[in-house]
């Protein structure tokens, strides 16, 4: 999940030629989309349905977070390709794509990395005794339910990160149609691809509880999206000359 986002920047670099401060401008898009986008959800929290059993309140919370990461993080996106006009073209799109999608994996891989190494510390004594009594028994579980994951279960979180870089590849040049086309309508279908693809994660996710399940409705998504991103491409424009 961290050396994912590398070899893709570095792929669309070797076969476009994009300049690597173009993933490192996308990063900073996502960031800077994440410090709104997490305040609103965590003020709506108490408005939002908790009763998942209800299938029109599922309905409601699958909508209302695949809408919230659509408009959030779209609308971001169109105000960093408006700032960054050279960034225009398919392979400069794919290399912002890259970069937005990037940070979004290497801060959850950190974060799961984290947790895994802080779980077989404890595994070994290391820190149980900041941990309270009440608590250690969950702690246990835990540890146990680290220890006894598959391999291959292991690994779906790096398939998903696969998948999702195909997500925003794909968004990301949606989003940069809204200027080299000059239609504004690329970017409410950027933010409704988004929307229901999160819809439908969350919505199968909370339905099923079944991780294979959500990972093959991603795959899904990831496919199209792939299909479209070739759908999508144009040639670079040549560079300009210098003149004498």
């Amino acid at each position: 999940m961290l050396t994912i986002p590398i070899l893709l920047g570095w792929f669309v670099h070797r076969q476009r030629q994009p300049r690597w401060r173009l993933f490192f401008i996308g990063m900073v898009g996502f960031v800077l989309s994440q410090v709104f986008h997490i305040p609103f959800n965590w003020l709506m929290r108490n408005i939002l349905p908790t009763d998942t059993t209800m299938l029109l309140n599922l309905l409601v919370l699958a909508l209302f977070y695949g809408l919230s990461a659509g408009v959030f993080e779209e609308v971001t996106r169109y105000l960093m390709y408006r700032w960054m006009k050279a960034a225009r073209t398919w392979g400069r799109g794919l290399m912002c794509g890259a970069g937005w999608g990037g940070a979004e994996s290497m801060i959850l891989g950190g974060l799961l990395l984290l947790n895994s190494v802080v779980l077989a510390a404890m595994s070994q004594g290391m820190w149980l005794d900041m941990i309270p009594e009440a608590q250690r028994g969950l702690l246990d579980e835990q540890i146990q339910a680290m220890l006894a994951l598959p391999w291959y279960e292991a690994m779906l979180g790096s398939v998903e990160r696969v998948f999702a870089m195909c997500l925003h590849l794909l968004l990301s040049l949606m989003v940069m149609q809204v200027f080299t086309r000059g239609k504004l309508w690329w970017l409410w279908l950027a933010i409704g691809w988004h929307a229901l693809i999160d819809a439908v994660v969350v919505f199968v996710q909370m339905q099923w509880q079944n991780t294979y399940y959500t990972q093959t409705a991603v795959a899904i998504f990831a496919l199209i999206s792939l299909g479209l991103i070739f759908w999508l491409r144009e040639p670079e424009p040549p560079e300009p000359e210098l003149k004498p």
